[in-house]
């Protein structure tokens, strides 16, 4: 527990967007930062149902955070609709009235005056917020450099490329992007530009410049030209990753199976080196039944060793009449994934391509097998590929069964999958380096801890 006896004298809130993977990497920045800034109050304000997920999971040890309902905009008829752009667009259209709202009770609950905003970068209108004011704002980017890159130059995209959408034209006036084309691109750049989240983005893309800093869960030198290009159109960019490596920031995750109650890293013990599959498509989307039975027969088909984090009866995706004690693995309604990618007989990560997953999986020199659904997903996936050559897109972008033993065996058994081995350690240990001593990162997170409690 830390101790009460300095007085707060500082107070930051944190505005946190309450869908997908967001909340969580902002609270694990945020308790970072109380654990450094014992002096400083932070208001952690996003949604009631967001907060529970994200505090009860991690027991607050801080005194300096206290967490701040924020009303979630729906309408009392709502009714949860397949699209999640649907209560998205609700949430945002209500957002700054609700957020202002809740400021006024963090102040009032605290008796401190805020003298500083933090926020998930989707919230382009905390900038306006901070204006008024008069106080510093640092969004923070839960994605990676290059989908910030081009949410921030979309409107040079747009001049150069048109806005009708899809197509193969390279991107190669953006510097490092000879190897990308215009299909890369996450939607909302181009095609479809009216929805809420098309419009947050451009907003965002346009705002981000006159923050006070802009904060990432990254590492400067993941992609430096990028990162570089980054540096010159923001006021700061810190890349204050990658989170997973940097043990003193209580993490807002589950915490590791006590005694490894699954028994995954035991069984692990038990695998070749680089043998075993790891499949995980995150928390909000999931292939479609046809994709997942698809997948489960390749892995049947080829007798690859796996652990899959799996959410629902995997007996559903099954071949008929087949017995699951017969699989060659362990299926998972939640695996401990950094501890499984830093183990030595993961060989291969199956993933939707989110941010977090690729940096957890170069902290853990795993190559990927990438099936990306939605935003910058598709992009990651190019980046991974492409740019970095420590993974591959699944043929044709949809899981077959072909398509998945091609990419099994390619990574598992052939050259390819050793030279991917190979370019991840080179990341592996750059992202070692920035996080330890006077590396990159910890000299980012000391500017961004000037920043917010000045």
């Amino acid at each position: 527990m830390v101790g009460n006896s300095k007085p707060q004298t500082h107070h930051v809130a944190v505005l946190a967007f309450p869908f997908g993977s967001h909340a969580g990497p902002l609270l694990s920045l945020v308790l970072r930062l109380a654990a450094g800034a014992p002096q400083v109050t932070f208001s952690f304000l996003t949604t009631s149902k967001a907060n529970a997920a994200l505090f009860s999971k991690s027991p607050l040890s801080l005194h300096n955070v206290k967490a701040y309902n924020v009303p979630d905009g729906l309408p009392e008829d709502f009714v949860p609709s397949r699209n999640p752009e649907v209560a998205v667009g609700f949430f945002l259209k209500a957002a700054p009235e609700n957020f202002m709202r809740s400021l006024k009770d963090a102040e009032a609950a605290t008796g401190l005056r805020v003298g500083c905003l933090v926020s998930d970068a989707f919230f382009w209108f905390v900038g306006d917020m901070a204006e008024e004011m008069k106080v510093p704002w640092v969004p923070v980017w839960t994605g990676g450099p290059r989908s910030l890159l081009v949410h921030v130059d979309t409107d040079l995209i747009r001049q150069r490329l048109g806005t009708s959408g899809g197509g193969k034209q390279t991107l190669d006036f953006l510097p490092g992007f000879s190897r990308f084309q215009m299909d890369d691109l996450p939607e909302g750049i181009v095609g479809k530009l009216e929805s809420p989240l098309a419009t947050l983005l451009y907003k965002m893309g346009q705002k981000l410049p006159k923050a006070t800093a802009v904060a990432i869960n990254s590492f400067e030198e993941v992609d430096p030209e990028v990162v570089n290009v980054l540096k010159s159109r923001f006021q700061k960019f810190l890349n204050v990753g990658p989170f997973s490596l940097i043990p003193s920031s209580p993490s807002p995750s589950p915490p590791p199976l006590l005694n490894d109650e699954s028994g995954c890293l035991e069984w692990l013990d038990t695998q070749k080196p680089a043998s075993v599959a790891y499949i995980s498509f995150g928390s909000v989307v999931t292939p479609p039944p046809h994709e997942l039975a698809a997948f489960a027969e390749a892995l049947i088909e080829s007798g690859f060793p796996f652990i899959w984090s799996f959410r629902g009866n995997i007996e559903e995706i099954l071949p008929k009449g087949y017995d699951k004690m017969r699989l060659n693995g362990k299926i998972l309604s939640w695996a401990p994934q950094v501890q499984v990618l830093g183990h030595s007989s993961t060989g291969v990560f199956v993933t939707h391509c989110g941010w977090n997953s690729i940096l957890e999986s170069i902290v853990g020199g795993v190559p990927m097998i990438c099936r990306p659904f939605f935003g910058d997903q598709n992009l990651n996936m190019r980046t991974v590929e492409a740019a970095w050559g420590i993974g591959v897109g699944v043929e044709g972008g949809l899981i077959t069964k072909p398509a998945a033993i091609k990419a099994l065996e390619l990574v598992l058994k052939q050259k390819e999958g050793e030279e991917m081995r190979e370019k991840l350690k080179v990341l592996q240990n750059l992202a070692q380096q920035a996080v330890e001593g006077n590396g990159s990162s910890p000299r980012a997170f000391n500017s961004l801890v000037e920043i917010v409690t000045k």
